[in-house]
């Protein structure tokens, strides 16, 4: 609003004239730009110039509100086909072929790392084995890595859960395991009982 048009009102402009002749009269000397803005302030009512710029840049956040965010709707479908790859434990069954069921997946993997806490490469890998079945640690930990939902050092000694915001599908695929109901025969889905 800096460089915006300021609109300046006053509600008696006799005051206003008052106000200048008497602050006027009081400046010694010569006076600048700051000076001659802050006396019409204050004749407004105001402190100072920056207590009106403040006051006008609050009123036009109130008047002006910015738009709110855009509501994201959840593809519910997709979220329950990507479900598939878990068994009914809420474990990773396979590795899902198409790209973006692979990121929503990673997210649910993401959730359950603990958060703020370091990791070597064996802990990350124990930790991400419990979570599937395929046996493949290296190939989430990698694709983890590369989705920016984990960071590693150099050396590989040190990984740690990089915080952000999950998407939406991922979120209502993060409920909807956690609420999936487990029954007694649910076997995991790819695997054949023998």
């Amino acid at each position: 609003m800096s460089k915006n048009a300021m609109p300046f009102q006053v509600a008696d402009i006799s005051n206003l004239a008052r106000s200048l002749k008497q602050q006027l009269s009081d400046q010694p000397g010569p006076f600048g730009h700051v000076s001659l803005l802050n006396m019409l302030a204050r004749g407004a009512g105001y402190r100072n110039f920056q207590h009106f710029r403040a006051q006008m840049a609050a009123h036009e956040k109130l008047e002006n509100p910015a738009p709110p965010a855009p509501v994201v709707e959840v593809d519910y479908a997709r979220v329950r086909r990507i479900a598939r790859h878990f068994d009914a434990k809420g474990l990773l069954v396979r590795w899902p072929p198409k790209f973006n069921e692979q990121q929503v997946v990673l997210w649910v993997l993401w959730s359950r790392i603990p958060a703020r806490q370091s990791f070597t490469e064996r802990q990350i890998s124990d930790l991400l084995r419990a979570e599937h079945h395929f046996g493949d640690p290296a190939l989430l930990r990698r694709e983890m890595v590369e989705q920016d939902l984990m960071s590693r050092t150099l050396d590989c000694r040190d990984y740690r859960r990089l915080e952000r915001q999950p998407p939406p599908d991922a979120l209502a695929l993060m409920r909807y395991l956690t609420k999936r109901p487990v029954t007694p025969d649910s076997a995991p889905v790819g695997r054949r009982a023998g």
